[in-house]
């Protein structure tokens, strides 16, 4: 891998998008790579996983402009759809992802942080939609997730003025979920990413498949969705786990139950 770092550390896996001479920006390899690292990842062991950028001023600075220049209309749109490919293979990955946004993460950078379950940023961040300024259209699904993730009317402005926003802003309207100083911030997220690795992997999982499945559909299908998933957690091993510990005698407790792995 020339662009993507992998490291995982028990059961939380960091995925670092290492071009950092152009802040990161999103060209085919950098897909590609990203595809293959996301397939790489063993699910037997991992439960949570973290994707940052390197260094401390850009997250994802968007796709390669200049890549992107001398497309024809059908290159165009073969790379909107590998791009789209990607991210939707990450917004589908069974086990949460974190995106720990350090700086800059404008176009595909903001396309890609909605493509994780959970945005969280330092205060040097900077979001933002800006390819009608480039006389383009965001192409990794950044008119549909930006419209789900703040609503239809900010969406629209961000995206028609192509105004970038700042971190705080980005907190008020519910794009991210915490901001924290630079430094702080990676130690934050690995700490969210534990908190959610400790729980029942299971249970974790069907969650994050109920609200994923369930935002597609009319509310009657979704609870439906939901109830499928709920009784899939009876007879599991985590199930007794977390029930008979819950139950038991306060003197037989434990602080942290240890659900197997899936």
């Amino acid at each position: 891998m020339d662009f993507i770092l992998y490291e995982a550390d028990g059961a939380v896996a960091t995925i670092t998008i290492n071009r950092p001479k152009a802040l990161n920006a999103l060209n085919s390899q950098v897909l590609d790579e990203l595809d293959q690292t996301l397939d790489a990842i063993n699910l037997d062991t991992v439960r949570c996983v973290i994707l940052t950028g390197a260094g401390d001023k850009s997250f994802v600075a968007g796709a390669d402009i200049g890549e992107m220049s001398t497309l024809t209309k059908a290159e165009g749109e073969a790379f909107g759809k590998k791009g789209n490919d990607v991210f939707r293979k990450l917004e589908t990955l069974p086990i949460p992802v974190i995106a720990a946004v350090n700086g800059f993460a404008l176009g595909g950078g903001c396309e890609i942080s909605m493509s994780c379950d959970i945005r969280i940023c330092s205060e040097n961040a900077m979001f933002g939609q800006p390819e009608v300024g480039l006389g383009i259209t965001p192409g990794f699904g950044g008119t549909q997730r930006l419209a789900r993730t703040v609503g239809v009317g900010m969406a629209k402005q961000l995206i028609y003025t192509a105004r970038n926003i700042k971190a705080d802003e980005a907190y008020r309207i519910g794009l991210v979920n915490a901001v924290y100083p630079q430094e702080e911030l990676m130690e934050q997220a690995k700490k969210m990413a534990s908190t959610i690795a400790k729980n029942a992997p299971i249970a974790v999982r069907n969650c994050k498949k109920a609200i994923n499945d369930g935002l597609q559909v009319d509310i009657d299908q979704a609870i439906v969705i939901e109830e499928k998933l709920f009784g899939g957690c009876f007879e599991t091993e985590d199930q007794k786990a977390g029930m008979g510990n819950f139950l038991a005698p306060k003197e037989q407790k434990v602080k942290v139950v240890p659900f197997k792995n899936c």
